[in-house]
């Protein structure tokens, strides 16, 4: 612009000197002047090529000189452009102005010229709708003078995929000559990533202190000069503080902390320690100010040390995990206290069942129970020692034809809770070597409970045949307990061995957390270590379900329920883990089959049957179907997996029973677990299985059905 008004000049001045000129050269050419007047024109007219000359020399001198100062500012204008560019990139800024006269937006581009220009309904989908009205009354305040600046933030459209925060400084640009202000600066700054970190940081905060805070151990935190920073409820409750801010104001270095004062902080790096205070000995003690402690007496304490520290290994501070173990102490005391004086107890009882077993033995008497809740007989030969379970049904057929009415109209009452004693001599189908019947006299009396029911009728009966026979009897039973006690010896052997594997696993790789080791393979530990402390849970309490069963501490209750409504749920819980390639068929023939019987245990023992398929199919089919007939409910459970061979089959009810490459029939123990629940509720089981072919087994359970409705268009 300078280069063309300067350009403009020249030409001006050019022109005016050469019509300044002009009337003498046109008088000179028009009138025939003598040579005098010549002379004095060839001079003029010398005067005026020189003075056209030298005007020349000036304009093209200015020119130049106008060249060059337009040089300059252009170089000055693209360097001050060049910083204002870099400041708005690297600032994250842009810059727009507001007119107040036609209420446009324009923004102003890199090169400080206008880029953009947006009317107010425009301009306001760039953010969002409340924090534009806000910018605006911002705004009117400025024009209204009742402030010179306003700064506000506002975000992005929220139709945007990633809303954006800005921060936007409103001051005022430009007033006319009355002083009303014309034109509004924006200074539009982008703080996304500032928000961004900084509600990052509010919620790893909040995270830091929701687990310090809801921590159920006792957590303490010092900063790098020892001074306690934080303490959670969970330690103020530990250490009887009634006020947690102001023991954070008396500023507690961890020296003072008698459970602490032995320990080189320097180097507390995953320290673990243990320590027994008598606080009643340090109340008077000023080098330890434990006066906000309220907790008296002696304290077992355990905790965990962690320092933290930054890049450069510098201390940041010290983090305490720790918790009371005085109850856990104390209690331990009890418990061994306790367990001399169960097992000097035990040991006067053992003295007394011996006794009791030995005379037993001695006189040829066998214990009777009967329970009426189970319906089932149990005879025994020594106390605690079951040795044999009988249905009611059983009882009766062993009862002589002649016998058989007397043996149920007892049975009868004693499944009424007859309060009277019960005196009878029964003949059975039991033969001697003369060929002659069995008698056994039977007494029983009513066990009462704590209700005044009767929970059960115990007993005994002796066999009256003769007294060889019963010595014979005795020698024999004599046989069978030692081969109990074998049996007995051999599975505890066996349950030692199997807790002791998956024991000796995590021990081995809770060492590995010790060693030196690689971080990645931490995970795997883990794993190993919950797999195997899940399976030695498992084997434990079906080893406790089985010693309760032995003990005839499961407690089995009979009552009417819909089987045809239950069967399928209680065989898709056993199949929960099968694998999804392997076809299951469910057949329920029945719409309503209400028996009567213990829908718990019976549950039970299907789901853990359907289990084992599921985990000796690894493809194929597996199957299950029920059938109600003569008062007996059948259940089939029958799958294409691996089978096992004939050997394998007479040992599978066996505790930790083996084939023949040594490998447990299942868990060792759900096998057993399963004939246990079914016989306790007088019923039988049955397997037949062929190698690489599959497993069919059958439950057989007595019972009675009160309703049956069949499916008409069923096909099995």
């Amino acid at each position: 612009m300078n280069l063309q008004k300067a350009q403009n000049i020249s030409l001006r001045v050019l022109i005016l000197v050469f019509l300044s000129h002009m009337p003498g050269f046109l008088m000179a050419q028009n009138f025939n002047l003598n040579t005098e007047n010549l002379f004095d024109i060839i001079h003029i007219h010398a005067y005026f090529v020189a003075a056209m000359l030298i005007g020349i020399f000036i304009l093209i001198f200015g020119f130049l000189l106008q060249i060059y100062h337009g040089r300059e500012v252009n170089v000055k204008n693209k360097t001050q452009n060049l910083r204002l560019s870099l400041i708005m990139q690297t600032g994250r800024l842009r810059l727009w102005t507001y007119d107040t006269n036609d209420r446009h937006y324009r923004f102003i581009g890199e090169d400080g010229n206008y880029s953009e220009e947006y009317n107010p309904v425009d301009f306001s989908w760039f953010f969002n709708r409340d924090d534009f009205e806000k910018m605006r009354s911002a705004i009117f305040s400025i024009c209204e003078n009742k402030q010179t600046t306003a700064t506000v933030l506002l975000r992005s459209n929220p139709e945007d995929t990633h809303v954006h925060y800005y921060e936007i400084h409103l001051s005022i640009s430009r007033k006319d000559s009355k002083g009303r202000i014309t034109q509004l600066l924006g200074v539009q700054h982008d703080i996304t990533e500032e928000h961004d970190k900084e509600e990052k940081t509010k919620e790893v905060l909040m995270r830091y202190h929701t687990v310090f805070n809801s921590s159920l151990i006792d957590m303490l935190y010092y900063d790098k000069d020892g001074v306690l920073t934080d303490i959670n409820e969970k330690a103020c409750s530990s250490f009887g503080i009634s006020s947690r801010q102001k023991l954070l104001d008396g500023k507690y270095k961890i020296e003072e902390n008698p459970l602490f004062n032995d320990i080189d902080f320097r180097n507390a790096d995953n320290i673990h320690n243990a320590a027994i205070i008598d606080f009643s000995k340090f109340q008077e003690d000023n080098q330890y100010r434990i006066n906000s402690f309220t907790i008296q007496g002696k304290m077992y304490y355990e905790a965990t040390i962690n320092t933290i520290r930054d890049k450069n290994g510098n201390r940041e501070g010290i983090y305490i995990a720790g918790r009371n173990v005085t109850e856990m102490v104390e209690s331990f005391k009890q418990q061994q206290q306790g367990a001399i004086q169960l097992k000097e107890a035990t040991r006067h009882i053992q003295e007394y069942i011996d006794n009791i077993n030995y005379a037993l033995r001695v006189s040829n008497v066998r214990l009777v129970n009967y329970y009426p809740e189970s319906f089932t007989l149990d005879i025994s030969d020594s106390v605690g020692n079951s040795q044999l379970r009988l249905s009611q049904l059983r009882c009766i057929r062993l009862a002589m034809p002649q016998y058989r009415r007397i043996a149920s109209s007892i049975l009868n009452r004693m499944d009424h809770h007859s309060p009277r004693d019960i005196e009878q001599i029964i003949e059975t189908e039991i033969r001697d070597q003369k060929k002659r019947q069995i008698s056994l006299m039977f007494n029983l009396v009513p066990i009462i409970d704590k209700e005044g029911q009767v929970e059960r009728y115990f007993g005994m009966f002796r066999n009256m045949t003769d007294l060889i026979e019963t010595e014979r009897r005795l020698a024999l039973e004599t046989q069978k307990a030692q081969e109990g006690e074998l049996l007995k010896q051999s599975f505890l052997t066996n349950m030692s061995y199997e807790i002791r594997t998956p024991l000796n696993t995590i021990l081995g790789f809770a060492e590995l957390f010790e060693s030196e080791h690689n971080e990645a393979d931490e995970t795997v530990f883990v794993e190993e270590i919950k797999r195997n402390t899940n399976t030695l849970l498992q084997l434990i309490n079906d080893i406790l379900f089985l010693s309760k069963l032995d003990a005839d501490m499961v407690e089995f209750k009979h009552e009417d329920f819909d089987f045809a409504e239950v069967f399928s749920s209680f065989c898709q819980i056993g199949w929960s883990r099968i694998n999804p390639n392997i076809t299951v068929h469910t057949e329920n023939p029945y719409n309503h089959l209400v028996i009567n019987g213990d829908i718990e245990h019976l549950g039970k023992a299907i789901q853990m049957l359907c289990a084992i398929s599921a985990s000796y199919t690894k493809e194929g089919t597996v199957r299950a179907k029920y059938e109600y007939r003569r008062d007996e409910l059948v259940i089939i459970i029958e799958d294409t997996g691996v089978g096992f061979d004939a050997e394998t089959v007479n040992n599978a009810f066996k505790r930790f029973g083996r084939d023949k490459d040594e490998q447990l029939c299942g868990s060792g123990l759900d096998l057993p677990i399963i004939q246990a629940l079914i016989q306790k509720m007088g019923g039988s089981i049955e397997l037949q299985s062929e190698k690489h072919k599959g497993t069919t087994a059958w439950i057989f359970l007595p019972c009675k059905a009160k309703v049956i409705d069949k499916k008409r268009d069923f096909i099995a």
